[in-house]
This record gives structure tokens, C-alpha cells and sequence, in this order.
């Protein structure tokens, strides 16, 4: 402000005190928990129904005349395709943002699940939509957690991820039930597995419109002026080592009971497995909200041998299953197994890549769960064959199989992970030192003062 003493001789205001005591005080950087993340959780949450309603998918695969055999490839092509668009939607995340990839993913899960309806025979038809249904949620998950990254610093993407997810367990836990009541206790039928099919696409619809208005506001990003590095040339440079073999064996655990669970409890005479995920849900829920802030104090690092140990205990309780109510033994070491394991992964995974390149972080680690369902998916209906051919009980061999291969990897990954440096060390080192943490780009101030 200037206040005049004269014609021609202006003066400046003497400028207001400042206390030193302000500067003292540590900037707390605001909270990730506003509109934008409630309602993308909302979105997720519909989705993640859906994706949970199709659990039942075996049933489907079944009444075509298919076995567990076609199943598990049926289900490790849909990988094939979720895993050769992995990356590219990475770097499209990376180019234009996550709203575009995110929307479009959403609609392409809903259209899939409509097709269905249309599908009576195991031809090149199911195999198909399996694909654009394993890419939709290549993309659902992909953008969604890179949107609600990017609103907070690298400290906190674990806590972030995980709190997301628990929208996905709460859809875990419902949709099951809801395909449980559509179809019964008695024989499916055809009519009931399309009723599936149309609720779970209806659900897909509500979720385009909560991923729209939590996005509504995102500005497109401007056409970048220069090629993006290489997918390779990145790849080469930022990966993160052991981790990629975590998320593989990751994506053999978490995805065996979304495809085999049905199988499994059907050869126990189990008429439902929605007891499995009624325990499964609620256990993560409570483990991610309890153990939130864990990854912040010690980094992701300790904490991913203590997810591997937890799937390899859940492996062996299912060696314990005879009637339904035990299902809940390894419902709720999943549970927990998986609340900690997944936002650790991920973390751990992206944040080896700088903040321009992390959409590609993200979808790599994505990505290599994908690709342990993949080799997953075949290598249990291939062991559950071969057991049977040899005379064994197939169930119990898979699972003692599985129990080894966590244990394994849980002791591979403890000697090998990177014991340099990690980006959320600074973070926690300016927070102490009471300066403003560097957010890297991240938009933390724009979302303060924009909402």
C-alpha cells in the first residue's frame, strides 16, 4: 500500500510486524480426505460390488459346459490382454491424467458385463470379453489410485491406497451376498447367472457417475510438447527390484479365491461362499484402518514379509475347511494378510519412480499382479489335474504348494530389498525439522486452495 505526503512523493506503508514464532511452526499440509477422495470411494465402491457379484463366474464358465481346466485359462487370458495395456495405460495416466483412462476403463467394465448376456457358447466370445473385462479393471484401479495420489505427498501413498482399497473390501463383502441371493442354494440356471450380469453392470453405470464428479474439476493435462521417455528406457532405469516378484506371487495368492473358491467349497458339498468374504472384508477394513499410518513411521519395506507370512498361515488354514462356517478361518487371514500386503506392494514399488513417471510406477506393480494371476490361474487348474492324476486330495496339495511358495518369496524379498535410500525419508526429515515437506509437483497447496 502507498500513502502519499505530497504531490510527487509517494511513501511506502511501513510493513506490518511479523511474528517470528509463525515461521517456527510447522506448514500441516492439508487433508487428503476431502469431496474428491469420498467420491471416488463411492465410485470404487460400485465397482468393486460388481467385480465381487462375478466371483460367481465359475458358475458361469460351468453351465457353458466348461471345467475348472477351461476356467483357469479362461480366466489367465483375460490377463494376457489386462497385461499388454498395463503399461501403455501408465504412460497415458502419465501424458494426459488419470480422468480420461479412468471414466473410459469404467464404461468398458460396464459394457462387458451386459455382453454376457449374449454369450452361450466357450467360444473365442468369452475369451474376449474376459480380456476387456480384466483390462476395464486394469484401468478402473490404475487411474483411481493414481487420481487419489496425486492430491498427497509420497509419504502418505500408502496410507492413501490403503484407505481406497477399503472401499474395495467393503464391495467384497456385499457382493458376494447379492449373487448369493440372485442365485440361490439350488441349481443355476441361466436366467440367474444373467440377472447377475445385468445388476453387475448396473453397478457399473453408478460408478461412471461418482469417478465423473470426483474428477470434475481436474483440468486436462496440456498436450505434452516432447515424446515420453521409452517405456523400456524408464523400466531400465526405475525398477524396483525384488518387489516385482512380490507382486507376482501377490497376484497367485489374492486372486485364487475370486476363481477357485466356488470349485473348492463345491467339492465340500458348500452351497455359498459369501461366509468367506463376510470375514475376509471387514478383517482388512480393520487392519488398514488400525495399521494406516505403519507404512509412514517404517516405510512399506518391513511390512511386505509380514503380508507373505500371513497368505502363507491363510494357505494353511483352508487345510482346515469341512463345512461353511470354517471358512472363516482363512476369510480373516486373508483379511489381514491382504490389507497389509497390497498398499505395501505398491508402494514400495511406484515410489521408485519419480512423480512425472508415476502413473507407469503404479501400473507396473498393477501389472505384475496381473501377471501373477496369469500364471496362477493355469498352474492351480493344472496342479488340481495333476493332483487328481497322481491320487492326492487336489485341494490340500494346491494349498501346501501355495503355503511354501509365500514362505519362500516372504524370505527372498527380506534378503534382497533395496536398502538405499527411500523418497518418504526426506519427507519424515522436514515434517521433523517443522519446514513445509516438498510434495514434489503434487498439487497438495492447488487442492487446499482450491476446495
Amino acid at each position: 500500500m502507498i500513502r502519499s505526503t505530497g504531490p510527487f512523493q509517494p511513501e511506502r506503508a511501513p510493513r506490518a510486524a511479523v511474528d517470528p514464532a509463525l515461521h517456527a511452526q510447522p506448514l500441516k499440509p492439508p487433508s487428503p480426505y476431502g469431496p474428491h477422495f469420498w467420491l471416488a470411494y463411492l465410485a470404487n465402491i460400485l465397482v468393486m460390488l460388481a467385480i465381487a457379484m462375478l466371483f460367481r463366474y465359475a458358475d458361469f464358465v460351468i453351465l457353458l459346459g466348461g471345467s475348472e481346466w477351461h476356467l483357469g485359462w479362461i480366466v489367465g487370458t483375460g490377463m494376457v490382454g489386462s497385461l499388454a495395456v498395463r503399461l501403455a495405460m501408465g504412460q497415458a495416466i502419465d501424458t494426459y491424467g488419470p480422468r480420461m483412462v479412468w471414466l473410459g476403463s469404467v464404461v468398458l467394465f460396464a459394457v462387458v458385463c451386459f455382453a454376457h448376456l449374449g454369450v452361450t457358447t466357450q467360444g473365442p466370445a468369452i475369451y474376449l470379453l474376459r480380456i476387456g473385462y480384466c483390462c476395464a479393471i486394469a484401468g478402473i484401479f490404475g487411474g483411481s489410485m493414481t487420481f487419489v495420489a496425486s492430491r498427497v505427498s509420497v509419504i502418505r501413498l500408502a496410507e492413501m491406497w490403503g484407505m481406497l482399497g477399503t472401499a474395495g473390501f467393503l464391495g467384497m463383502m456385499l457382493g458376494p451376498q447379492i449373487s448369493d441371493w440372485l442365485i440361490g442354494t439350488g441349481p443355476v440356471t441361466r436366467p440367474q447367472l444373467d440377472r447377475m450380469f445385468l445388476v453387475a453392470g448396473l453397478f457399473g453405470c453408478g460408478s461412471v457417475l461418482f469417478a465423473y464428479l470426483a474428477t470434475r474439476g481436474e483440468r486436462a493435462r496440456p498436450r505434452p510438447q516432447h515424446r515420453p521417455p521409452p517405456l523400456q528406457a524408464l523400466l531400465r532405469r526405475y525398477q524396483p527390484g525384488s518387489v516385482l516378484l512380490v507382486g507376482i506371487v501377490m497376484g497367485v495368492a489374492i486372486g485364487l479365491p475370486n476363481t477357485f473358491l466356488r470349485t473348492f467349497a463345491a467339492e465340500l458339498a458348500i452351497p455359498r461362499i459369501g461366509v468367506f468374504f463376510g470375514f475376509y472384508a471387514p478383517a482388512a477394513i480393520l487392519t488398514r484402518v488400525a495399521a494406516r499410518r505403519l507404512p509412514e513411521r517404517f516405510g512399506p519395506e518391513p511390512l511386505i514379509p509380514l503380508g507373505l507370512a500371513g497368505m502363507m498361515l491363510s494357505q494353511l488354514a483352508f487345510l482346515l475347511v469341512r463345512v461353511e462356517w470354517q471358512l472363516v478361518l482363512p476369510g480373516i487371514g486373508y483379511g489381514i494378510s491382504h490389507a497389509i500386503l497390497f498398499p505395501s506392494v505398491v508402494a514400495a514399488g511406484s515410489s521408485a519412480f519419480p512423480d512425472e513417471h508415476r502413473g507407469v510406477g503404479n501400473l507396473l506393480i498393477l501389472a505384475m499382479f496381473d501377471l501373477g494371476i496369469l500364471v496362477g490361474a493355469p498352474m492351480v487348474g493344472i496342479g488340481l489335474e495333476a493332483a487328481r492324476f497322481a491320487g492326492l486330495a487336489p485341494y490340500p496339495a494346491v494349498f501346501l504348494a501355495l503355503a511354501v511358495l509365500m514362505g519362500t518369496t516372504a524370505l527372498v524379498y527380506r534378503l534382497t530389498w533395496r536398502r538405499g535410500d527411500r523418497p518418504w525419508q526426506h519427507v519424515r526429515q522436514s515434517l521433523q525439522q517443522g519446514a513445509r515437506p516438498d510434495l514434489s509437483g503434487e498439487r497438495a497447496v492447488e487442492v487446499a486452495t482450491s476446495e
